[in-house]
């Protein structure tokens, strides 16, 4: 028989005083509960209300930007709200965020009995507006709250309701790990009000404690801290700022904040930015779940907590549980960091089918146990179909009555005879300092790694250390460890991604149906994104400037004529656009290129033979910086959001200042001709004198890293960054008006000097007047950006043919989105384009070499040595990234060596 381990009761519940406050009147103890007769389909049927306010009426419920509101004036917003909200029973869905409106109609849901699905609101990932969708379309609330820019929207899809819902149904949240799933949580008034009064016991929290909403509303961690602080007469600080963001602390200390919430990923956050090194007076208690933390970081942040005067408090639950199952007493913490605690006050845990190291499956009972799943609308009737919680989860107790869980139940897969956790593969590598993701696809181990050096070793010696066959163990690089939308490990989303990498993707050309799938597969393969979906573009995949050289050409082949927002555009939507070919078509001769890859190709053989005296006919390094600010509007500052329209820019500048330094440095340690500013690209910063010299030759290359810089710097102040967003257009041309006042303060006048035409200051215009022509997005905008681009350019170099070369480059650009070209040029013009900087950087050596009497050598040798150079430093980076210092592939091979022993003793088991 199983035992059962149960948690201390509740203590009795604290009288509120009632009082009534224009006219707002209160319960007299937490979680009551109204009965109200429902206008269901069974009128007979009755329901009760949930109200969680707790407070004394002239307390403060929440602190927000705009002041802090009390009680009372809390109840007052919801009793208005319920009114919107209509007296018969609806099913209300509520987009969330860490905001008056959405809290504020939750509330009012639950008080006037409305069943109410929260879901993510307006976030920054697309998987959150595809789940949002899915829920609406399947469940058809009645009522939603949206956001609709910076305001809210309550729409009312219908008069009543057209679902019969359950007498106890209260809420309905979507499970932890299933983003996307249509599988919802149903919870009941009981289960809401018991966890929330449960943990403001343990928690001791009283009208003096106030929590920071660190945590999503939608999260059932996130909303447990709401509810346990309103029941308990407390308050929240309502932000949607992040733990990383400066202000956040600002606001946390102005309201004398006592608390915050997070899961292991907010921790990583706070390692990153200081946090153990920063005093918070009114900090009483810090708490944690959603996931494992490592033991040594629980013990390192109870030590904190011990010196800095708060609690550290770890705690374990599931969406099915409503929240809360166990929590480490703070004083604990220290000594068991490894343990998840006791079951919380109401609640017990047994373990059952324990084996010969008393570790079984872990059970939970207590009210907070949800009444089932739904699927579908019709089981929004169904009553409480579940009794004891199975967790999923294998655990043991402890002599001392600690529970610790071991692993999860479907995180233990059997490969070759192997029973191997992988969890504890995971956890291992992390201590180690190898942070990996592994999942269990068909009897294959596939290993997910952000660090590209441990890319060629993590498979190779885990096979090998498992005495599994190599080809059983796959592993594969990633940006970033996909996480829900609540913060955990998104297991679902690897699974996609290792399913979607270990299938043969088949390029198609122009003479196959296009379909959304193929465009996706192209996208998974070309930007190394497994993760693409059909809804995916190629801006929210990172895509930039570099790629998209291959990734245009491959479409155009794809598609014909790309539209000129294909960028932005997602696969799906690009596959519509393109026509079916017809059936037994002759392939065309002439194939259609992006007007700006053609002008990348020629702009860098213009500079080339002009160098070269083949031809004179300059202009093209300048055309080039218009090219440069026209595809830094596309990729880099498409609607993506900030922290990633950084990352792009940043990672932009390192991929050209890295090889720039290495080869010029390398030029100068052989040749001595390149002075250290030069090798660092800061000769045009310090000055770079009145007299062209060879410091003067990589001006073009100390442009485009500084401006790339300048920008990230630019767009980190939040005002700005918002101002562009609304304004594209407006923005792009005041960037254009300003970068020519400087132009002109500089010159004296329209043309710049013999080396004033190539500082950055005075070239800045150019890249501004690229980032115009891309944010011209009609005829009325062509055209006035058609006559600026003519009057700019004309006279600045006091040479007709020179600005006649880069006006027409311009104006191509502005007005031809592509260009038809022999198909025999296309994989030419493809490669001259995307190795176009490394041209621009060799040249310099190499056509000095054959100019005197050989010209047309001289172009064709500085072509071509640029694209070897090229392809040479793509193979040579991938190679050196992949191989780590040996002392890294013996350590990898000792942690293994662990885990292997670890699975092998368990061979045979079922």
């Amino acid at each position: 028989m199983p035992q059962i381990y149960g948690g201390r009761d509740p203590e009795p519940e604290i009288a509120v005083r009632t009082e009534k406050t224009n006219d707002a009147s209160f319960p007299a103890k937490p979680c009551a509960v109204d009965p109200v007769t429902s206008n269901q389909r069974d009128p007979a049927a009755g329901f009760e209300a949930l109200r969680l306010l707790a407070g004394d009426p002239s307390a403060t419920a929440l602190v927000t930007a705009n002041g802090s509101i009390s009680y009372a004036e809390l109840d007052e917003l919801i009793r208005d709200r319920r009114k919107m909200l209509g007296s018969g029973r609806r099913l209300v869905m509520v987009s969330c965020a860490n905001a008056l409106e959405p809290l504020v109609t939750y509330l009012a849901a639950l008080a006037a009995g409305h069943p109410v699905l929260l879901v993510a609101g307006d976030g920054d990932e697309p998987s959150q507006e595809r789940n949002r969708n899915g829920l609406l379309e399947r469940y058809d609330p009645d009522v939603v709250l949206t956001p609709v820019g910076n305001e809210w929207r309550l729409d009312e899809r219908r008069e009543g309701s057209r679902h019969s819902l359950h007498p106890e149904l209260a809420l309905l949240l979507s499970t932890s790990g299933s983003t996307g799933s249509p599988k919802l949580v149903r919870l009941s008034r009981e289960n809401v009000c018991s966890n929330a009064r449960s943990i403001a016991d343990y928690l001791a929290l009283t009208p003096q404690d106030r929590a920071a909403t660190t945590l999503p509303m939608h999260y059932c961690y996130g909303l447990s801290v709401v509810n346990s602080h309103l029941i308990s007469g407390a308050s929240l600080l309502l932000t949607e700022r992040s733990v990383v963001d400066p202000e956040f602390w600002n606001e946390f200390e102005e309201a004398e904040a006592t608390s915050f919430a997070g899961v292991p990923y907010t921790f990583d956050l706070l390692d990153s930015t200081g946090f153990a090194g920063r005093e918070h007076a009114s900090l009483r208690y810090v708490t944690q779940a959603g996931g494992r933390l490592g033991p040594d970081r629980v013990r390192g942040y109870a030590r904190l907590g011990q010196e800095r005067g708060f609690d550290f408090v770890v705690m374990y639950g599931q969406t099915e549980a409503t929240a809360r199952m166990a929590y480490l007493p703070p004083e604990l913490a220290e000594t068991r960091p490894e343990s998840i605690g006791i079951p919380i006050p109401g609640g017990q845990f047994r373990i059952d089918d324990a084996d010969e190291d008393s570790v079984g499956n872990l059970v939970y009972t207590g009210p907070n146990v949800m009444m089932g799943y739904a699927e579908s609308p019709a089981e929004l009737a169904a009553g409480s179909t579940v009794g004891d919680l199975r967790t999923g989860d294998l655990a043991r107790r402890h002599d001392d009555g600690l529970f610790e869980i071991v692993g999860r139940s479907s995180r233990f897969v059997k490969i070759y005879g192997l029973r191997i956790d992988l969890d504890r593969v995971e956890r291992i590598l992390a201590d180690d300092g190898v942070e990996v993701r592994v999942v269990n696809l068909e009897e294959r181990l596939v290993v997910f790694v952000r660090q590209r050096w441990a890319l060629g070793l993590v498979a190779p010696i885990a096979a090998k250390a498992l005495g599994l066959p190599g080809h059983i163990v796959r592993a594969h690089l990633v940006e970033e460890f996909p996480l829900t939308s609540s913060g955990k490990p998104d297991t679902a989303s690897l699974l996609r991604q290792a399913a979607l990498l270990e299938r043969k993707v088949l390029l198609v050309d122009r003479s196959e149906t296009v379909t959304a799938e193929n465009i996706r597969a192209l996208y998974a393969t070309l930007l190394d994104r497994p993760d693409a979906v059909e809804d995916d573009s190629f801006v929210a995949l990172h895509g930039d400037s570099l790629s998209y050289v291959e990734v245009s050409v491959r479409l155009e082949q794809m598609l014909g004529t790309l539209p000129r927002d294909w960028p932005a555009t997602s696969a799906r939507e690009l596959a519509s656009h393109g026509t079916a070919p017809v059936g037994g078509r002759p392939r065309r001769t002439l194939a259609r290129m992006e007007t700006s890859v053609v002008l990348r190709a020629v702009a860098i053989v213009l500079v080339t033979g002009t160098h070269a005296n083949l031809f004179h006919m300059q202009g093209g390094a300048h055309l080039l910086l218009g090219i440069l600010g026209f595809n830094l509007a596309r990729f880099q500052f498409a609607e993506v959001p900030p922290s990633m329209r950084l990352r792009k820019l940043l990672r932009s500048a390192v991929q050209i200042f890295v090889p720039a330094v290495l080869w010029v440095g390398g030029v100068a340690l052989v040749g001595g001709m390149y002075e250290p500013a030069t090798v660092f690209m800061l000769h045009n910063l310090l000055g770079g004198g009145d007299r062209w010299t060879v410091q003067w030759q990589y001006w073009f290359l100390e442009s485009v890293v500084w401006t790339i810089l300048g920008l990230a710097l630019v767009f980190c102040v939040p005002q700005l960054d918002r101002l562009e967003r609304r304004y594209p257009f407006v923005f792009a041309a005041s960037f254009v008006a300003g970068a020519l006042l400087l132009r002109l303060l500089l010159t004296g006048g329209v043309e710049a000097g013999p080396t004033e035409r190539y500082s950055l200051p005075v070239v800045l215009w150019l890249i501004a007047l690229g980032w115009l022509i891309a944010r011209s997005t009609d005829a009325r905008r062509r055209v006035l950006s058609s006559v600026v681009v003519v009057l700019t350019v004309s006279g600045f170099f006091g040479d007709p043919g020179r600005e006649a070369i880069t006006i027409a480059g311009l104006l191509l650009l502005l007005w031809i989105p592509a260009v038809p070209l022999p198909r025999i040029l296309v994989p030419v013009l493809s490669v001259a384009a995307s190795a176009s900087l490394f041209v621009y950087l060799v040249h310099w050596q190499v056509f000095p070499l054959f100019r005197g009497d050989f010209p047309l050598l001289a172009t064709l040798a500085s072509v071509t040595v640029g694209i070897l150079a090229w392809q040479g430093y793509s193979a040579l980076s991938g190679w050196w990234t992949a191989h780590p210092a040996a002392w890294v592939r013996t350590r990898l091979s000792d942690v293994f060596a662990t885990t292997t022993s670890a699975g092998r003793d368990r061979r045979g088991d079922c």
